[in-house]
């Protein structure tokens, strides 16, 4: 079973609720896709035993036989190619803009001259290892890159399915969310009950719907703002599967990087029947 762990917006408790259930069941594989900014190894401290380098394949032209036909700039969807056709006896060009390339292979594989090879660029690194039981990867993205869905997608590629797999999905509702979530059989959207927290959650919701993955919610820090995100779920026929109150103590113990369940084990407890109810409603 693989359980993603989204949020609308950063700062509700995502990582928070993803450490905390991975550390509450048992025969799990923990995956941290927020690859711009990982933070699951501060409170998990895996022993990391393996490091790849993750690569994207990217055009390169052969100007020799390249006729400037502009077939390649057509099929690229994401502007990663400019073709500038020779004019006067002048010879033409080929711009390449490799930070928008997302590596679908379609200008080399349509190229009518064969003219397009594809070399690969470094955008990060994959790094696996083990939290006692618990199986870890999590990917750490370039300074300076600009997309982080193929990263999110290499990691992903060690999804172990013998195990429960825990995904951390990066914040927000756009393309890296939906590389992360996507193939999962449940999400757990973590929010808050503030009107900013609402807001995202309304967001989260509707993509969520769009792309057909059951869901449902957990309120972190509950006790605070108001109750307007309870009536939406209840409105929208949303579960609501676990509440988080407000602690000072729970504060400082993430503020150590220290998990919740290891400081109050209590919550093991709270955390384990969030599974079950995950379950339940997969089934």
């Amino acid at each position: 079973m693989i359980i993603s762990i989204a949020s609308g917006k950063g700062g509700t408790g995502k990582t928070t609720v993803a450490v905390n259930l991975a550390l509450s069941i048992d025969n799990v594989q923990f995956l941290d896709c927020d690859v711009e900014e990982p933070n699951a190894h501060i409170f998990l401290k895996p022993q990391i035993k393996e490091e790849i380098k993750a690569y994207i394949p990217v055009p390169g032209i052969d100007e020799f036989k390249c006729i400037y036909c502009g077939k390649c700039a057509k099929v690229c969807v994401y502007n990663a190619i400019a073709v500038l056709p020779g004019r006067e006896g002048k010879k033409g060009s080929v711009l390449v803009f490799e930070q928008l390339c997302h590596g679908c292979g379609a200008c080399s594989a349509l190229c009518p001259q064969g003219a397009i090879k594809e070399t690969n660029r470094e955008i990060g690194i994959v790094e696996k290892g083990n939290c006692g039981t618990i199986e870890f990867v999590h990917g750490k993205l370039n300074i300076g890159e600009a997309m982080s869905p193929p990263l999110i997608r290499q990691v992903k590629k060690y999804i172990n399915p013998t195990k429960t797999v825990i995904i951390d999905a990066p914040p927000g509702t756009s393309c890296p969310v939906v590389t992360s979530v996507k193939g999962s059989d449940f999400c757990l959207l973590v929010t808050e009950p503030t009107p900013f927290g609402l807001n995202d959650l309304v967001l989260a919701v509707e993509v969520l719907r769009k792309i057909k993955i059951p869901f449902g919610v957990v309120i972190n820090r509950a006790d605070l703002g108001n109750k307007k995100t309870d009536w939406f779920c209840e409105k929208e026929g949303i579960p609501v599967l676990m509440k988080i109150p407000f602690k000072k103590e729970i504060a400082v113990a993430y503020s150590r990087g220290e998990p919740m369940v290891s400081v109050f084990p209590e919550y093991k407890k709270d955390f384990s029947t969030l599974y079950k109810k995950i379950a339940g409603i997969e089934k």
